[in-house]
């Protein structure tokens, strides 16, 4: 059974970056393919953005060109750098092995104005 763990969220001004990672244990994420989504306050859980197997990826497009997945096959580890962050990404974001449905506990983002 795959446990995921994810970390890097914190508090950052609007225009700031954040790095988050999420690792992954009790089997080889290098199979899969992962995900971020994330939930903001009082909102439905969203895509953010996958990576697959060999390495390609997709972003939701409220994220296009500020966010980049990445993925470390040797590190068990998907990582979703966050750059030009606005107040409206805050939320909390989970990793997910879409294929085993397995959900991190999720990590919180805050960015202020």
């Amino acid at each position: 059974q795959v446990q995921l763990v994810e970390s890097g969220g914190g508090l950052v001004q609007a225009g700031g970056s954040l790095r988050l990672s999420c690792v992954g244990s009790g089997t080889t994420l290098s199979p899969y393919r992962l995900d971020w989504f994330r939930q903001a306050p009082g909102k439905e859980r969203e895509f953010v953005a996958t990576i697959s197997w060999s390495g390609s990826t997709d972003y939701a497009d409220s994220v296009k060109g500020r966010f980049t997945i990445s993925r470390d096959n040797a590190k068990n580890t998907v990582f979703l750098q966050m750059n030009s962050l606005k107040p409206e990404d805050t939320a909390v974001y989970y990793c997910h092995v879409r294929i085993l449905d397995a959900w991190g506990q999720g990590t919180l983002v805050t960015v202020s104005s």
